[in-house]
Parts: structure tokens; C-alpha cells; sequence
């Protein structure tokens, strides 16, 4: 039974998944730049490293009401045939493995599909402990003049970036682009939430040609204790949650249980009294696991939340764990970094796995 991967975020209070063939990255909302006459659905352009990409919000094409965008938002960056396309989303989860005879193509009476748009966008729904409303192509998602129109408009302003490129950085000029700003993104934002998200899309429009991409690191951010804690995306294998575990004997209080993933024994580790030096909570309702593989050795990670599993970190911007975060084992950390506004360590997982104490040994 064949199995695709889908990386599932929520949108006003919905649990969506798209397939992962379609994303190319994510990153938190920044501010965009709005004109007027846009196609249905569309909410702003955002320049990302000098090619000009539409957003759109989900919950206008899907006919709700959108709520005031938040600093917690982030874009997911869609790609598919000649067109990229960044959706909005309210929080971003784990990455499920889901086959096509989990999903259902007829929805029951609470979701029904009234909208044209719906119909096209929502491809059906995987009933699992909670439903997730499966996207479709994103090809469908636009009538075919709506396309014409993004099109159109995406040249029309990549033109303009063109034409100012011989511009040297922070010297100023009438841009069409900029003149075509009608309105204020997120109006309803404080000062400083406004100067969040125009720092972002200043950080965002720095070319590819002055960015070195060897300094940066693909990173899935969980928490731990309410602490929040990077992971090279290289070592995860994927997300999955946790069901029945089954305990081992005579083994350390880090050894949860093994659990059956897929046919594969799958043994469960806590990290919280090797991080953070705090009892283990265990397997409690909600929990999942982050599957990890270093050198041969696979095991489950169990974390308490996913905040995101396709961060792009950029390495200049690690620095010490601060001396104020001392319950943190800075020793399996590899530094810390910022994470939208907040603080995350940068866990050394080959270090954690290979000389934390983890692997067991012993004869019973």
C-alpha cells in the first residue's frame, strides 16, 4: 500500500495536509505588498530573494472570514509546473504518511463542500484520531483567467525589481512596486508587530547571489518541557504518534517502550532528564514521536509539540546558550538560535545518540 507524505498545518481552527512533492519552504509571515485588483483569494506579493512570489489566504478562496495575521504565521511555498505560490497557514505540524485509501472523497454533513472553490481546493479528508482536510493539486485551485491575472502581475512587478537592480543596497528610487502599495498590511498590528514583519521581508529580499547557502541548515523545532529545541531535518526520518508502547525490562528510565511502526520495533526514548535534568512525563494522550536515525542506530524521539519541520536556519546566526537558560545540558547543544522571537537550542543529536548514554548494552 503505497504511502505519500503530506506535511499537515492547521488554519483557522481546520487541520489541513498538502503533499510534500508540492513545498519548497517555509518561513514565518512577513509583510506584503498589496495592490489592488487582485485575483480572488490573493492577499499580497512578498519579494523572496528577488523573485516575486503571490500569497494566498486559504480561508478567502475557501469562502470564511480571514482573521488579523499574526508574527506566529508562517507561508508555505508551494511549486508546481511554471508557478510558486505561498499559502497562508496558522501554525505548521508534523509531516504524516498517508495513503490514498485513508482518504475519504466524500466528507460527512459537518464538512460539507457548498463553495465551487471548495470543491476544487479540498480533495477529501483522512480520518485519523483527527480529520485532516486533504488539498488537492494546487493547479486546481484557480480558474484558468485567475492564473492569467497572477501571472500577469507577478512579471509586472519582477520586471520592476529588475529594473532597480543596478541599485546598490539602501539606495532609494521611485519604484513602481513599492508606489503600487495601496494599503497597510495588517493594519490592526501594533508598531512593533509591523516593525517584525517588515524586518522579515527586508531579510527576505537579499538576493540568492549574496547569500551563501552552505551557512544554511534545514531544521524540525519541537518542544521539550516547554523548552524549544532544533533538529538537523538530515537525521529525521519522519513524524509519527505514538500508539500502544510496550515496555522493556530492566532497562533506564530514558527507555520508554518499543512500539510497532509500520512492522518495524521502534524503541522510545525521553530526552528530558538527559536535556534538562527534569522527571520524564511519558506517554501521555497526544504525544508523538520524531523518529531519528544516526549511523545504523533508528529510534523514536517523543516530543511534547512540533512547531515546525522545514525551518531554514541560517548557521551565522547560532551563538552560545545563554548563561540564563542553565537548565539546558549545554554539553548534547550544539548552541542556540532565534526562532520566531524566542530562543532555541540546537541539539547535537550524533553526540546524544552515540556517547549519551543511550544505547544499551547489556545481557538481562
Amino acid at each position: 500500500m503505497k504511502k505519500n507524505l503530506y506535511l499537515t498545518f492547521s488554519l483557522n481552527n481546520y487541520l489541513y495536509g498538502i503533499d510534500t512533492v508540492y513545498v519548497e519552504e517555509i518561513f514565518n509571515l512577513p509583510e506584503l505588498t498589496i495592490i489592488p485588483e487582485l485575483p480572488h483569494g490573493i492577499i499580497g506579493f512578498v519579494n523572496l530573494r528577488e523573485k516575486i512570489l503571490p500569497v494566498l489566504d486559504l480561508n478567502l478562496k475557501l469562502g470564511y472570514l480571514s482573521p488579523d495575521y499574526r508574527l506566529t504565521d508562517s507561508i508555505v511555498v508551494l511549486k508546481y509546473e511554471e508557478l510558486r505560490l505561498g499559502i497562508l497557514v496558522n501554525q505548521i505540524h508534523e509531516i504524516r504518511e498517508i495513503s490514498l485509501e485513508e482518504i475519504a472523497t466524500e466528507l460527512n454533513d459537518q464538512r460539507e463542500l457548498v463553495v465551487d472553490e471548495q470543491r476544487n481546493i479540498i480533495n477529501g479528508v483522512a480520518h485519523f484520531p483527527d480529520e485532516i482536510l486533504i488539498l488537492s493539486h494546487p493547479n486546481n485551485w484557480f480558474y484558468v483567467d485567475e492564473t492569467e491575472q497572477i501571472v500577469s502581475l507577478q512579471n509586472y512587478l519582477q520586471q520592476d525589481i529588475l529594473d532597480n537592480s543596478h541599485l546598490d543596497e539602501g539606495q532609494t528610487h521611485d519604484s513602481e512596486f513599492l508606489l503600487l502599495q495601496k494599503s497597510i498590511f495588517c493594519p490592526n498590528a501594533t508598531l512593533e508587530e509591523r516593525k517584525v514583519f517588515k524586518q522579515r521581508a527586508d531579510n527576505l529580499r537579499l538576493s540568492a547571489k549574496t547569500q551563501d547557502f552552505k551557512n544554511f541548515k534545514t531544521l524540525a523545532v519541537i518542544t521539550l518541557n516547554d523548552h524549544l529545541f532544533g533538529v538537523d531535518l538530515e537525521m529525521v526520518r519522519e513524524f509519527t504518534d505514538i500508539y500502544h508502547v510496550t515496555p522493556i525490562p530492566c532497562c533506564p528510565s530514558h527507555i520508554v517502550g518499543n512500539m510497532n511502526l509500520r512492522g518495524e520495533i521502534l524503541t522510545l526514548i525521553d530526552l528530558c532528564g538527559l536535556l534538562l535534568n527534569v522527571p520524564s512525563k511519558g506517554v501521555i494522550v497526544g504525544s508523538k514521536a520524531m523518529v531519528i536515525e544516526v549511523e545504523g542506530i533508528v529510534a523514536g524521539v517523543i516530543v511534547e509539540e512540533i512547531y515546525d519541520v522545514m525551518f531554514s536556519l541560517n548557521l551565522q546566526k547560532v551563538t552560545a546558550i545563554p548563561t540564563t537558560i542553565n537548565s539546558i545540558n549545554a554539553q548534547f547543544c550544539q548552541g542556540a538560535a532565534p526562532y520566531q522571537e524566542k530562543i532555541m537550542s540546537i541539539l547535537d543529536i550524533p553526540k546524544i545518540f552515540l556517547k549519551g548514554g543511550l544505547i544499551v548494552d547489556e545481557a538481562v
